[in-house]
């Protein structure tokens, strides 16, 4: 679980975990969603579930008829737990192997910024900055006049609808978020020791 941090240890700008999930059935979602409470703390915003119909990359590991849903946390992270939150995540796939070791559940964690979207990843690309031991970030998506705005390399469900429109939910949490801390409140969180 994680713990609020003290207002004078706060660094980063602020940020909001967000959590792709991809699984086969409702059920292995909710179950995903239940393990990333456990982990993260409680869900604030989730999107709609969409088919994941973009590619069939997933399918020989996980099977067909993919189901894709985003989540977000309440509170604020600091940028530097990315590498911390992608690693937390590959421990919580694996909980949900089949019998077979097969992933069942895909997990993918985020940063999003008031300026941007950055995703964690374990593959090594042109567009992608090391952090450390094997862990990737990427800059999947910039907020510009008013909107998420793609790159070259954005992956086609980021850029749907429901994504954009989670994101720019969840945009508008975090501003809340910095509105209530320079009140007075703090909802920045941090790993438990």
């Amino acid at each position: 679980m994680f713990e609020r941090l003290k207002e004078e240890r706060l660094t980063g700008d602020p940020a909001k975990l967000v959590v792709g999930l991809l699984a086969q059935d409702r059920r292995l979602l909710v179950q995903a969603q239940s393990a990333l409470v456990e982990a993260f703390g409680d869900v604030s915003i989730k999107s709609p579930e969409m088919p994941f119909s973009f590619t069939n990359y997933y399918e020989k590991e996980m099977g067909p008829g993919l189901i894709r849903q985003w989540v977000t946390f309440l509170g604020q992270v600091e940028p530097e737990q990315l590498y911390d939150f992608k690693l937390k995540s590959g421990q919580l796939e694996k909980r949900f192997r089949g019998p077979d070791g097969r992933r069942r559940v895909n997990l993918d964690p985020g940063l999003l910024s008031l300026y941007n979207l950055v995703l964690a990843s374990t593959k090594s690309f042109a567009h992608r900055v090391y952090l450390r031991e094997g862990i990737y970030a990427e800059l999947t998506l910039m907020f510009q006049a008013g909107k998420f705005q793609s790159l070259a390399w954005t992956y086609p469900d980021y850029q749907t609808p429901v994504c954009q429109e989670f994101l720019s939910h969840c945009r508008k949490e975090l501003l809340a978020d910095i509105a209530r801390q320079r009140t007075g409140g703090n909802d920045r969180l941090a790993p438990a020791s």
